[in-house]
């Protein structure tokens, strides 16, 4: 199993409107992605981060489903203009040395396919971890 986290907080002028939207997106991407075995969208607790999502999949085939799935890409394109700093990473189980390469190649063929989402990222203010571009997470 593969557990991705992503932590976030928001834009000072980000609007309470467009933030719902986005937070339901994310839940939404727990509904209708198939690979998504359970998930949680909510509050970070403890840190300085405001937001935070964990999605459990069950393998890296399942891992790049759940990154092409339109649900997906929906959400970046909404939720990331509002978001200051962003951070991802994943828990696994997966005993095989390289999975950390593995999930990072996913990220970057991911951003190797979609420049327009390589921008989105590429504007924020801190984008760092798993998912960020760049070799193995900026």
């Amino acid at each position: 199993m593969i557990y991705h986290t992503v932590r976030m907080t928001l834009r000072p002028d980000a609007p309470t409107d467009k933030v719902d939207a986005a937070l339901e997106s994310l839940r939404n991407q727990g509904r209708v992605i198939p690979e998504v075995v359970s998930f949680v969208v909510g509050r970070d607790v403890g840190g300085e981060f405001a937001w935070g999502a964990t999605f459990v999949i069950k393998d890296l085939d399942g891992y790049w489903a759940y990154l092409k799935h339109p649900a997906h890409r929906h959400t970046d394109e909404i939720g990331l203009p509002l978001v200051e700093n962003f951070v991802s990473f994943d828990v696994t189980d997966d005993e095989d040395p390289e999975v950390a390469e593995k999930i990072a190649a996913l990220h970057e063929r991911r951003y190797a396919e979609d420049r327009a989402l390589t921008q989105l990222v590429s504007d924020l203010a801190s984008y760092k971890g798993s998912s960020a571009p760049g070799p193995h997470g900026g």
